[in-house]
């Protein structure tokens, strides 16, 4: 059973630091082709070693011009890819970015029709096949695949509860348990995601790991954290 501490410390983090990646890049996230294929572009963006905030400002740009689903983005001149992430200032892996985003959208079309609804169809609900599909498109990676599940599992609950292991470098930073599972009884379901996205931020960030603990501390546990934590022997 989660300790109070545990408890105080995700309260703490979800609200200061939960915000999902694909909110932050305005991408309002459903289970329909468009801010799916929005948030793999996100996820790709993500994945290369770059700050998450240029990447995200990046994705923006791309769907502020016109980008916004697969057939957009192939239409688009490779010129006109490389202006959209300079835009957001994604410049040292733009060249090669910019030709991956058209090679995955020209996938998305010919193998799912655009629609990566069709992936997880023939995933058949299985986390890994998903994964393994997602790996095959141009430029999506361990990392970028991760990306996209975390975020995913709000509208794919197969998927949940997915805890990569960037989360649990961050789970660990605040003191929380080390496995998927035990930190999926943290919080409720619908907000695995905004949990996972928190988690990440602590990882990348000590300061965020600081942040939490000291907000943890002011609030301090609810009443019936209390209750359990006495209910409970030893």
């Amino acid at each position: 059973m989660p300790t109070a501490t545990e408890r105080a410390r995700t309260r703490a983090l979800l609200i200061a630091h939960g915000q999902t990646y694909a909110r932050e890049a305005g991408v309002k996230l459903r289970d329909t082709p468009q801010p799916l294929y929005q948030l793999l572009v996100l996820a790709h963006l993500l994945s290369a070693r770059i700050r998450a905030s240029v990447a995200t400002d990046a994705a923006r740009a791309l769907f502020d011009d016109g980008m916004r689903n697969p057939k957009r983005m192939s239409e688009a001149t490779w010129q006109q890819r490389v202006d959209a992430l300079g835009k957001g200032h994604y410049r040292r892996y733009d060249e090669r970015t910019a030709t991956q985003l058209g090679e995955v959208a020209e996938r998305l079309l010919e193998r799912y029709g655009g629609d990566l609804r069709r992936l997880r169809q023939a995933a058949g609900g299985d986390v890994g096949e998903c994964k393994r599909l997602l790996r095959e498109l141009p430029g999506i990676g361990p990392a970028g695949a991760d990306i996209f599940l975390r975020e995913a599992q709000g509208v794919w609950p197969e998927a949940a509860p997915y805890f990569d292991a960037k989360a649990l470098q961050g789970a660990a930073r605040l003191g929380l348990p080390k496995s998927p599972n035990a930190i999926a009884r943290l919080a409720q379901e619908k907000d695995y995601p905004a949990l996972a996205a928190g988690l990440v931020r602590s990882a990348l960030d000590k300061r965020v790991a600081e942040d939490v603990t000291a907000r943890s501390l002011e609030t301090g546990p609810t009443t019936a954290d209390h209750e359990r934590s006495a209910s409970c022997p030893g």
